[in-house]
């Protein structure tokens, strides 16, 4: 991390988080945050359900919302982005504060509750964006929807074109009742509807689940079920977790979706446990309290074919995504692997 990303986090934490947040996105948006480009390699280059990545380590849902700074994040380092999450109409979300530092314990508890501008105007930012790395749209439902499951279809309808991979959000803590879709017969008939959705795209593209850390062993077994059964091309493990075990911030008590360093374990174990389920078939993205090139590289030999980031970043600066990076082209080549394909699963068994 740079002296000046130093002074600039320093500053940002001056701020209450959501403000914050929302002066990194303009910051972006005007130019005046220092964009590594590209970060690749023989060993980082990554074949992820069809797509191809520069690298495998991508920016997780929530942190551009509405598509607003993508010129930018394409050039921050990544190798793919995931924007939203989108729903069919704009909502304000839950009521502010919804989004607290626990700087002691490196990490963040939100309850945004789906907070966006709707898919429209999100889809015409997506259709305008520079050519480069993947970009993903996560779906989500209106709170007040009559049929939540028909939302996320008709998010990927009206945006389909315009993205190169979608990810269904039933995991999110913040949405009343959301979780409940994760429960088999309800996540059958829902990923059903999104992928009749995505074979009536002109170009269809890959379709992602995004699960929830706290599901019970049984319950990830039906996941792992309906989510072979379903025709989906991977799994996002894990989304924000409810457990609050071992902080010791003074905000660790608000209600709302747990993330950063205090996840990692939770996370990793539920991706090592999907990986064995689905008998390595599906690929995973892993996602949850990664701080490091080795917490990467941990996911990774857990069971990930990708990785994605987004709270860490709190503490270490946009500049984390190529740190990562570089840090795992180092670690496969102390490794001896050729790419990271190689890596995968290498190390699941001593998370199971």
């Amino acid at each position: 991390m740079s002296m000046i990303e130093k002074l600039g986090l320093k500053l940002m934490h001056q701020f209450d988080p959501e403000t914050a947040h929302g002066l990194a996105l303009s910051a972006l948006r005007m130019g005046a945050v220092p964009l590594p480009g590209p970060v690749t390699g023989a060993r980082l280059a990554t074949k992820l359900a069809g797509l191809d990545l520069p690298n495998p380590v991508g920016l997780a849902a929530g942190f551009d919302k509405n598509a607003v700074a993508l010129p930018a994040l394409m050039r921050a380092g990544f190798g793919f982005l995931e924007v939203g999450a989108a729903t069919p109409r704009a909502q304000e979300g839950n009521p502010r504060p919804r989004l607290w530092r626990l700087s002691e314990d490196r990490a963040v508890i939100n309850r945004f509750g789906f907070n966006n501008e709707g898919v429209e105007p999100i889809a015409t930012r997506l259709a305008a964006r520079p050519a480069g790395i993947p970009v993903g749209l996560n779906l989500g439902a209106n709170k007040d929807s009559a049929d939540r499951a028909a939302d996320f279809a008709q998010v990927l309808t009206h945006a389909g074109a315009q993205i190169d991979f979608a990810t269904v959000n039933v995991s999110s803590p913040n949405t009343e009742k959301l979780r409940d879709l994760q429960g088999k017969d309800a996540l059958s008939a829902l990923l059903a509807g999104v992928i009749t959705a995505r074979d009536g795209l002109t170009k269809p593209i890959p379709v992602f689940l995004k699960i929830a850390p706290d599901l019970a062993p049984a319950e990830l077994e039906d996941v792992a079920e309906v989510a072979r059964a379903s025709g989906i091309d991977g799994l996002i493990a894990t989304n924000t977790t409810l457990s609050r075990e071992g902080l010791k911030s003074a905000h660790s008590s608000q209600m709302g979706g747990l993330s950063g360093a205090p996840l990692f374990e939770k996370s990793t174990r539920i991706l090592a446990q999907l990986s064995k389920l689905t008998e390595g078939k599906l690929p995973i993205i892993g996602v949850g309290g990664i701080g490091s090139a080795e917490d990467a590289y941990e996911k990774i030999r857990a069971g990930a074919s990708a990785v994605q980031i987004y709270s860490a970043m709190v503490y270490h600066g946009l500049s984390l995504a190529g740190d990562i990076a570089r840090g795992l082209d180092a670690l496969l080549a102390r490794d001896g692997f050729a790419n990271l394909s190689e890596a995968v699963g290498t190390g699941r068994d001593r998370w199971l």
